[in-house]
């Protein structure tokens, strides 16, 4: 949000994509970030741990996964996080490789929210291009913006910083004496992220990163609207 006021400012957007964008951003705040912390909460509960269930975290009630802190800094940024949902490892069969499969699978449901948006940004731009309908174009900003909005999400949360996602797939990659001293510091660790991604020292790199999984996910969107239209 702070990036499209600079470039309301500058005169490189309209009021009118602002106004979107913010829309887009608590569409996903509310809509589909619930959506990533509920698919933890269902691999988890898959693969035999129950506490998610019991802490009420097998919801899509946003009121049940919003961040303070996280929620604030999608709004501006574009970047953050939810609250992490609690597992119990052990009841996992084979405990790192639950932990890492509950884990991705929040980021993965942001990259398939994405996936899906970019189909109807495709959709609706073929539309807008066909009759020049202006609500048309309104639609294809909008979803243009919650596609960037969740692959920022799914893109940030990877990071293998605790408490985000990546750090637990770092179980599988590192033994757990230096994991679990590693997740004593997290607190700590979050903060400074937190100082990077404001400052911009963490945004420049996250935004290209976020930049070519849109361009590739929008291209194989593309294909399959390109059968239809």
């Amino acid at each position: 949000m702070i990036r499209e006021l600079f470039e309301y400012f500058r005169g490189e957007i309209t009021f009118l994509e602002v106004i979107i964008s913010l829309s887009a951003t608590v569409f996903v705040l509310f809509c589909t970030l619930p959506i990533h912390e509920w698919a933890h909460a269902k691999v988890a509960t898959m693969l035999g741990d129950d506490t998610p269930r019991l802490m009420g975290r097998l919801t899509i009630n946003p009121i049940k996964h919003l961040d303070p802190i996280g929620s604030l800094m999608i709004l501006l940024v574009g970047f953050g996080y939810a609250k992490p949902v609690q597992v119990n490892m052990r009841k996992f069969k084979n405990p790192r490789v639950g932990m890492a499969l509950t884990a991705v699978a929040g980021p993965g449901a942001n990259i398939t929210m994405s996936f899906i948006f970019l189909l109807f940004y495709n959709i609706f731009l073929a539309l807008y291009i066909k009759s020049g309908f202006e609500i048309l174009n309104s639609m294809v900003i909008f979803f243009s913006f919650a596609a960037v909005i969740n692959i920022g999400l799914g893109v940030f949360n990877l990071l293998p910083i605790p408490p985000l996602d990546g750090s637990r797939i770092l179980t599988l990659l590192i033994p757990s004496k230096y994991y679990y001293k590693i997740m004593r510091y997290e607190r700590y660790i979050m903060y400074a992220v937190l100082l990077l991604i404001f400052t911009g020292v963490l945004t420049r790199p996250l935004s290209f990163l976020v930049n070519v999984l849109y361009l590739i996910i929008n291209k194989a969107a593309l294909k399959i609207v390109a059968l239809f239209l």
